[in-house]
């Protein structure tokens, strides 16, 4: 069984040829650009023009140094063993010194209580998620 309706049918092909002129009329006028062509001078310029183009992007959380960061507990959570290390600023940068990065940091808190190992260097390990 179809789920079609029994009135349901093939078009003949004169209504072929009919729903393709109706398709081909809506089609752009102009030939698009071919895949190795080079973009139009106004896409670029338009990309120029957009204001987010001036903004820059903050280094992630992970990138920042331990005296850079404003907040007073740092946390990481392993994406793997939903595991979470907390540490108060002011130890981390007692333990690993104020300009470790709090990426090499965070990994290290959850590499040496990490419960995920294997034997196999690929697979050993947490993944870390920087709060």
């Amino acid at each position: 069984m179809t789920d079609r309706p029994a009135s349901w049918r093939m078009p003949t092909p004169k209504q072929m040829e009919t729903m393709a002129a109706v398709v081909a009329g809506n089609a752009p006028q102009k030939p698009g650009l071919a895949p190795d062509a080079d973009l139009p001078a106004e896409y670029w310029q338009a990309l120029l023009n957009d204001p987010r183009a001036e903004a820059r992007s903050a280094p992630s959380g992970g990138a920042l140094r331990l005296s850079q960061i404003p907040k007073h507990i740092l946390r990481v959570g392993c994406r793997r063993c939903a595991r979470i290390v907390e540490i108060q600023k002011v130890d981390a940068i007692r333990l690993y010194g104020r300009d470790a990065l709090w990426k090499d940091v965070g990994r290290r808190l959850l590499d040496n209580t990490c419960t995920q190992r294997t034997g196999r260097h690929e697979e050993d390990g947490c993944w870390p998620a920087f709060e």
